[in-house]
């Protein structure tokens, strides 16, 4: 076994409802494309996955379907999940390696045994030779350089596109761990649904995330920031432009924003008093995509008493965190995974 661990390649991968991330052992993050398959009907064959499928989104002829294969960050078509999964990993392995990879995929701690399993066969079916499936907020934990085996807690708090996942970990596993269906997703779901409503106009997904990366704030500041948007008017059907601030995308951002804070705080009241003072002097970390929304950590630093920061790399801190499966876990901690 050591023979073959020493010639394989050992992959972590961040399964992501918008985005896939994949590490390779001594190269580090290697891939980073968006979880999209595009499929023609006719034929049945895959046309293109991960950044050119997702340039086909909403845009495709009727004969070819471009598809996110994960909701809510966990599978939802177990067959264009596979064919993704083969496509990442035959873009990272070289031809010539003749051992099949080990891989370590993150996946959402509240996923069922069921979903788990999914994710297990997919990879296995894509070619990989093991299989772990990892609890995202340890990933996170790990991969923010977190030191998750001491006897001490630490609150991680991970906003993907799907899911958002917070937790408290001591001594390499999670003392409190829940997980809502919120994420980077909804924030645009909720833009989309202010502008339709507010403004009687419709816009697309790829519109929204723009005015989330570009606007988008949870505790503004006092400089209010302007762009223009089109989209199609909902009365008129006709094409139209319109000026939105930064004010108006805090208030259409309020639902999905509380419901992360509460559930922060839910997670702070189960919290065993001796982890919850480490807590408050080590703060709360945050990871994934959504921590990047502005004023977030402001808000959450506000309201919970406790110091919020953003990990350095917040994109990356899963798949690295499921890279360094295999050299940092003691096999004494690997109870902690699934």
């Amino acid at each position: 076994m050591a023979m073959f661990n020493s010639f394989s390649s050992d992959i972590g991968i961040d399964l992501g409802t918008c985005n896939t991330l994949v590490h390779v052992k001594g190269k580090g993050i290697v891939l980073s494309e968006p979880s999209v398959v595009a499929i023609d009907h006719e034929t049945k064959q895959v046309v293109a996955v991960g950044t050119e499928a997702k340039r086909m989104l909403w845009k495709t002829p009727s004969n070819i379907k471009a598809v996110r294969p994960l909701r809510d960050g966990v599978i939802a078509d177990f067959d264009m999940t596979e064919q993704m999964i083969r496509y990442f990993i035959t873009q990272v392995v070289p031809r010539r390696w003749f051992v099949k990879p080990r891989v370590v995929i993150g996946i959402p701690s509240g996923a069922t045994e069921v979903e788990k399993r999914a994710v297990q066969e997919s990879a296995e079916q894509a070619g990989a030779r093991e299989v772990f499936v990892i609890e995202e907020s340890i990933a996170a934990a790990v991969g923010a350089d977190l030191p998750i085996l001491e006897p001490a807690g630490h609150m991680i708090c991970d906003i993907g596109g799907g899911t958002t996942e917070v937790s408290v970990i001591s001594l390499g596993g999670m003392v409190v761990s829940s997980a809502i269906r919120i994420g980077g997703d909804e924030f645009d779901e909720a833009i989309i649904r202010h502008v339709r409503t507010v403004h009687n106009l419709v816009i697309g997904l790829e519109t929204a995330e723009k005015i989330k990366i570009e606007i988008g704030n949870a505790d503004p500041d006092q400089k209010i920031v302007r762009m223009e948007i089109k989209g199609r008017d909902a009365i008129t059907g006709l094409p139209r432009r319109l000026e939105v601030d930064s004010i108006e995308v805090c208030e259409a951002l309020q639902e999905p924003t509380r419901q992360i804070l509460e559930e922060i705080k839910r997670a702070l009241g189960q919290t065993p008093a001796e982890l919850a003072s480490d807590i408050v002097e080590r703060g709360i970390v945050m990871t994934g995509g959504g921590s990047l929304l502005r004023g977030l950590p402001r808000l959450i630093g506000r309201e919970t008493g406790v110091p919020v920061m953003v990990a350095e790399q917040p994109l990356l801190c899963v798949a690295l965190g499921a890279g360094k499966y295999f050299d940092n876990m003691r096999v004494s901690q690997r109870r902690s995974f699934r």
